[in-house]
């Protein structure tokens, strides 16, 4: 079969080599995915670059989040799943970039029938981490304002719409006018493009007006860096920060005392973690996600579709941040 693999860690045109390799073979509890579309994630830049919390041994197969259908399973699995069309998370070192991938039967589940295949591959870990995030970790309430940054990405897009289920108000931080366009069409009540105003301190005013008096009820924050920072100046009495990531690069420390005069959390969000710790959640969630998907509050923002051969491109451009919503490998 074809695969992408990180062959030495670098960045994706370094790292990454498309080679012929064998198809893996389903260990117990593991099922056999036959790849119809994977979407990218940051992570997958990380991995190729070798700065993921998980190190694969070289070379490996990147690519953590699928659509397919099960064609062989291991001891232990159920034969009904042989032929399921599943989405889900892959098991490292055979990811999904490639014609075949490994997963454990617990973490691929039935696919909505409403979705294509590139868009239910979208349907996973930025929709697990937003709802751990907004109901798991910050205990939204309808009614409350919830500040996304980066909402016209793959993990802030799906935060939004979620915290519009939930019934917050939301205020949408993006990076550009073509993303603020996005962000609205999402469902965001106010959108504001950080690149209009003047740093930090231009930045804080702006979002002061549009969180309101009272401030944001919930900060979900995937980039760190001068993100966070503003967020501590316009988090409401009792808010909760959601820490998900640093895309910025920029790994952001709170200072202690500004939480105790303020009387806000920060809230660490490592939700692989749920995977192996308490994985009756996750299923719990992704339950709660696909009904969001039959009542129409949820639908993955799939922005572009590339061939196997515009991977390495396609991760660069997205760990740049110069991409909206998710791409998806569909093949060639």
């Amino acid at each position: 079969m074809r695969a992408w693999q990180v062959v030495r860690h670098g960045e994706p045109a370094d790292a990454l080599q498309r080679r012929e390799v064998p198809v893996p073979v389903p260990g117990a509890g593991q099922v056999l995915v036959q790849v119809s579309a994977c979407a990218l994630n940051f992570p997958d830049a990380l991995l190729a670059r070798g700065q993921y919390q998980v190190r694969p041994p070289l070379p490996f197969t990147p690519g953590i989040e699928l659509c397919g259908t099960v064609v062989a399973v291991g001891e232990g699995v159920p034969e009904a799943r042989l032929g399921e069309r599943v989405l889900g998370m892959p098991a490292l070192p055979d990811g999904a970039l490639a014609d075949y991938a490994i997963a454990s039967a617990a973490t691929v589940f039935a696919a909505p029938a409403s979705l294509d295949d590139a868009t239910a591959s979208a349907l996973y870990v930025g929709y697990q981490t937003g709802w751990f995030g907004l109901h798991r970790r910050a205990a939204l309430q309808s009614g409350e304002t919830v500040l996304v940054h980066a909402a016209a990405g793959g993990v802030g897009s799906a935060a939004v719409q979620l915290a519009k289920a939930a019934g917050a108000r939301v205020v949408a931080v993006v990076g550009g006018a073509e993303k603020a366009t996005v962000a609205a069409a999402l469902g965001a009540d106010v959108v504001v493009d950080r690149l209009a105003h003047d740093g930090v301190s231009g930045l804080v005013e702006v979002l002061k007006a549009a969180c309101g008096p009272g401030g944001a009820d919930v900060v979900y924050d995937p980039v760190g860096g001068d993100a966070f920072t503003a967020s501590t100046k316009v988090i409401a009495f009792e808010g909760r920060i959601v820490v998900v990531g640093f895309t910025s690069g920029t790994v952001p420390q709170a200072a202690t005392n500004h939480l105790l005069v303020k009387n806000y959390g920060v809230l660490g969000l490592h939700w692989g973690r749920y995977q192996d710790v308490a994985p009756e959640l996750v299923r719990h969630a992704q339950d709660e996600i696909t009904a969001l998907v039959a009542s129409g509050h949820v639908q993955p923002l799939v922005s572009r579709r590339v061939g196997g051969a515009d991977v390495p491109q396609a991760i660069a451009e997205l760990a740049a941040g110069r991409t909206t919503g998710r791409v998806v490998v569909v093949g060639d």
